[in-house]
Formats: structure tokens, sequence, C-alpha cells
């Protein structure tokens, strides 16, 4: 189920949070939102900015105007409607936010510099994804992504504050099969949620080989680059033109700071043996062959730029691997090959590859798909297929950009069905324990609102509160 989806499923079930429904939708994009709307930006349909004031304080920590507005506008936008006063409902969950976040403070739980930036590079990542590349959330902001990254840095930090605390209050609670049955029991027929079609397939992935001649190209394409840079030109100049990488090409090519762990070990290697200002010799990777430039070096974590540069694959290569998936559904199609078989023996992708051709999906870790979490060319190539049958030989793309040629069996396909037990056990228990962290966090924000000084703009005085006690 996608975020949206989930978001007015669960706003059904009265008794879930929607501080909850975090668990399956970040908060990050609020917080773009929020940068989007102080700032002035008026590209989500939304009034303008607004002149901030404070709205409400919870211990030391303040609410303002917009923290309230920017999220209204949002789920108007997405269609989110909960019944009840939105406003009243967003500020409920806010208040919730700064609760933790001043119990985390008292606590002292610590949130680093290191975690900040690798949450706000992993979900930037994520947006230019879908925008299309850096320069165009540059143009919507009006800023560099440099000064976007910055401008995120304390709301992120907020956010993790309060991930941390809740975690502390409700990491380790379990529950039961036999309170997974009640609560499911409990659920009005008419708010049961709807589950998306699903898709379950089996895969065999050949990547077309990349020729010598390709690799070799490449890298005197890079030393040739590398010459000029340490000749005088811009570093800059090759990676905006000419690198690869998308997401980081506007930029310069600039990663971030980066920890060892955040990037592939065939570059830390190199990325963090250069001395600030020096450019590496060229260094091949999974993602294809870089220029590695370093920055700056901050404790354990380093900033630095790269140039990406991808061997160009021969036509008569793809034609090759085309046939040689052609050749091995042959052998299935004449049970000289089961499915599983092929796929151990045969297959580039390396998960699916050890899980007998079984796809796993990235974003959820099962090896259910809903549509929108397909690529194009595997949905189609699923949809006109029956339980058992196989595809012909496609071309697409992997999730790291790669060319890659698939056969698919389709496994399972399930239609859009109202939730059950028997078929959607997995996600009515998820539902269940985020209801039992519901009762256990409300529990702790009842004892925790008598102890901590809380006021309220009077314009916010007649909120109907779902479970604040103001």
């Amino acid at each position: 189920m996608n975020c949206i989806n989930r978001q007015k499923n669960m706003g059904k079930l009265r008794y879930i949070s929607n501080y909850l429904i975090k668990a399956c939708c970040t908060r990050f994009n609020q917080i773009i939102f929020t940068f989007f709307f102080i700032s002035g930006y008026t590209g989500f349909g939304q009034p303008g900015s607004a002149i901030d004031e404070i709205i409400a304080v919870v211990g030391g920590n303040i609410i303002i105007r917009s923290d309230i507005e920017n999220q209204y506008y949002q789920m108007k936008q997405q269609g989110i409607d909960t019944k009840g006063d939105i406003k009243c409902e967003i500020l409920e969950q806010l208040i919730f936010q700064k609760l933790l976040v001043n119990q985390a403070e008292l606590d002292s739980i610590e949130i680093t510099l290191k975690e900040v930036e690798d949450m706000i590079d992993r979900k930037l990542k994520m947006i230019i994804a879908e925008i299309g590349d850096v320069s165009k959330l540059e143009e919507s902001f009006g800023k560099t992504i440099q000064e976007i990254k910055e401008a995120l840095k304390e709301p992120m930090k907020e956010q993790l504050l309060a991930e941390k605390m809740q975690n502390k209050l409700t990491g380790e609670v379990k529950i039961t099969p036999d309170e997974v049955r009640k609560f499911f029991k409990n659920i009005p027929k008419d708010s049961l949620p709807l589950i998306n079609a699903e898709y379950e397939f089996e895969q065999i992935a050949k990547y077309p080989a990349v020729s010598e001649q390709e690799k070799l190209a490449v890298l005197e394409e890079l030393r040739g680059f590398r010459d000029r840079i340490q000749n005088g030109e811009k570093f800059c100049m090759f990676a905006s033109f000419y690198s690869e990488d998308q997401g980081t090409a506007a930029d310069c090519g600039e990663l971030g700071f980066v920890g060892r762990g955040d990037i592939v070990p065939e570059f830390a290697a190199v990325a963090f043996n250069l001395k600030p200002g020096e450019i590496s010799k060229v260094v091949e990777t999974e993602y294809g062959y870089h220029l590695i430039k370093k920055k700056k070096k901050k404790g354990e974590l380093i900033n630095v730029r790269h140039i990406l540069r991808k061997p160009k694959i021969s036509e008569q290569q793809m034609i090759k691997a085309r046939f040689f998936l052609d050749s091995v559904r042959k052998l299935i199609l004449n049970d000289t090959l089961k499915f599983t078989q092929a796929a151990e023996l045969f297959s580039g992708d390396e998960t699916s590859r050890n899980n007998g051709g079984l796809a796993v999906n990235p974003y959820t870790g099962t090896s259910k798909f809903e549509a929108d979490q397909l690529d194009g060319p595997t949905y189609y190539a699923l949809k006109n297929l029956k339980q058992g049958e196989l595809s012909t030989p496609f071309e697409t793309l992997d999730i790291k950009g790669k060319k890659v040629f698939k056969i698919v069996k389709l496994k399972s396909y399930s239609e859009a069905h109202k939730a059950n037990l028997k078929d959607d056990y997995q996600y009515i228990q998820e539902l269940a324990l985020a209801n039992k962290k519901q009762d256990i966090f409300i529990e702790w924000v009842n004892k925790k609102q008598k102890s901590t000084y809380i006021r309220l703009d009077p314009s916010y005085k007649n909120c109907r509160f779902i479970n604040l006690k103001l």
C-alpha cells in the first residue's frame, strides 16, 4: 500500500493515533514542506507564506503557526480527511512530538550530526529521484542543495530526537497472535483497511557484458578530465556536465559528509586516503568509474566530490543477453530445468538468486509488490501473465540504474480487497502492534502533560483533542 493510501486507511481506525502514522510514512516530507512554506514558495497551492506566531509552548519548546499550516495544506493536497478539526489534530500531534523532545532532552538522549546529515541525504535522494534532478529542487527552493540541507538540520534533529524517545518508550513492545485476533475482531467492518492489488514473482536477471573497449574508452576519458583539472580547469564543470550521478551532478558532484559505511568499499578506500584538495586516479565500483576530489575531513566523516562515468553497453551485448535468457526460458518451458534451479544457476541478481528467484521488495522487505512499487517494464510483463506463466525476455533498469534483461514468472496475484486475517495477517499484526504501542504512548502522555508546562494560544483553546486533556 502506498504511503497516502495507508494514511487514509489508518485514519478510519479512530483508535490508531495519527502520530503513529509515521510507522508507515516519515515526517520528512512534512519537514520539506515546512521549509517551502516559510521561505515563501507557493508551488504546492498554499496562499503564500504566513506571518509566524507562537501557538503553543511545551516545556522549553515552541510550536509556531506555520508548523500547523504547512501540514494542513499538505494533507489537503493529498486528500487526507480525518473527519475532525484537522488543525487541532495536527496541533495535538505536534504537542506529542514536543513532549517527546522535551523528555529526550531531560534523558540526555543525543543525536549526532552524522545521523542528521545521513537522514537528510537519504530522504533528499528519494525526493530528487521523484522530481527528476537536483536542479529542479534548487529551482523550486531558490537555494543551493547545501543551503537546503543546512535549513533542514534543526527540524530533522528534532524528528530524530522524538523518534528515539518514542522507541525508548515502546520499542520493546511485543504482541501475541491472540491479541492480533482480538484486535481484528474489534475493527468495524466498514473500517477494514483496503489492501491494494499485489504481485509476487520470481525472476532471472541477466546483465549485458561491457566490452573491454568500452571500459578503456571511459578510463581514457576520465584520465583526460583529471589531466585538465590538474592543469587548472574546474572539477565542478566536469562534474556538472559529464557526471552520470544525477543526484549530485548539479551540485558539482558533491556527496556531502559521509562515513565509511555510507559509501561502497572501493570508493571509501580511496576517498578516505586522499588529502584535502587532492584528486584520485580512476576508481572502479559497481556503479561505474569515478574521479574523486576530497574537500574536507571532520572527525570520522569526509566531504567529497566525484565524477561518475559508465561504460556504454554495445547493441551486440544486449542482443546476446536477450538471446541467453530466451534460451533459458525454453529450457524451463521444456521442463529441462525448474525455474528456481535456473535462477540459482544463471541469475545476475544476487538477492533473488539466493532466494530461488523470488524477488524481494526493497521498500518493504517482503515478496509482495504493489503496481507503483514496480518499474514500468516489470509491471507490464507481469500484468499480462497468469499464475505460473513466464514472460518473454525484456529490458529494464535495476535499482542502481543499470541496464538488465529479465524473465519473470508470476507466483501470485491478489486483487484489491478488504483486509482479512488469512491473507493479510502480517499487515493486521502491524496495525495491532501499533495500536498497543499507542495505548502505552498515550498513557505516558497523560502522565507527562500533568508535569509539563503547556500553554496554548487562545485561538486554539476550543480544540477538542483526541487524547490530550488540557
